[in-house]
């Protein structure tokens, strides 16, 4: 499935690239769920990461294309973003909110075709697992490779990632626990998750993960240190 907004204040050109996307994806036996905005504030107001694809206009009555876009950017770094524009000079501006591409109006359906062709490629080629994750200011898309670990303190958890922790109220352990499954992590004790791609020592009855020593229950010892071995092919000591 294809996940595609488009913005677009022109009602003719809106409904041409929403033809243009419908068919691309019978033509190549996907489905596409497309997502229609009149003006860049209305994707960029309560913005929310579900899209794969963004094809965006950029001169728009309330908000502009480029100032959407640096409006999602702030909330997800990882969708594709494709300016559809008459306007070819301002595309290069583009390369500040890191979009992948522009196509100058008026868009035939062969273009089109190409430039859907290279964004979902990158998609297959880049595809990572994420979660979202709902906390007081609002969402956090979060890509599960990035996560170090999970820690449960009271009602809250803080998810320890790359680009900081994230905290939330409103997600337990076993959720957290149920959405991570399959994707190596693992309980060292009830309160931690841990991503065993970071474990880098066990030491002392604590596995060492991204420089914290997080503690291994005895109920738990047997199984992380067997599902370690598993992971990384040798048991360390």
């Amino acid at each position: 499935m294809i996940r595609v907004a488009i913005v677009e204040d022109d009602e003719y050109a809106a409904k041409t690239i929403n033809d243009y996307v419908t068919r691309y994806a019978q033509e190549n036996g996907r489905r596409a769920v497309v997502t229609l905005f009149r003006d860049g504030d209305q994707i960029a107001h309560n913005y929310r990461p579900d899209y794969d694809l963004i094809l965006m206009d950029i001169q728009m009555a309330f908000m502009d294309g480029m100032t959407a876009a640096k409006h999602i950017r702030e909330k997800d770094p990882e969708v594709i973003i494709i300016f559809v524009t008459n306007m070819a000079e301002y595309a290069i501006q583009g390369y500040g909110v890191n979009a992948f591409d522009f196509m100058v109006k008026p868009v035939s359906y062969l273009s089109m075709a190409r430039k859907l062709d290279r964004a979902l490629g990158k998609i297959a080629r880049k595809e990572k697992k994420h979660i979202v994750v709902r906390s007081s200011g609002g969402l956090h898309k979060m890509e599960t490779e990035d996560i170090f670990y999970v820690e449960s303190l009271g009602h809250r958890l803080i998810f320890h990632t790359h680009s900081g922790n994230v905290e939330t109220n409103y997600v337990t352990m076993q959720t957290a626990e149920a959405k991570l499954a399959g994707l190596n992590f693992f309980r060292c004790n009830k309160g931690y998750l841990v991503n065993l791609e970071y474990v880098e020592a066990v030491v002392d009855g604590c596995a060492i993960v991204h420089g914290d020593r997080l503690i291994i229950s005895r109920r738990k010892r047997n199984a992380f240190m067997e599902a370690l071995t598993e992971f990384v092919g040798e048991e360390l000591k």
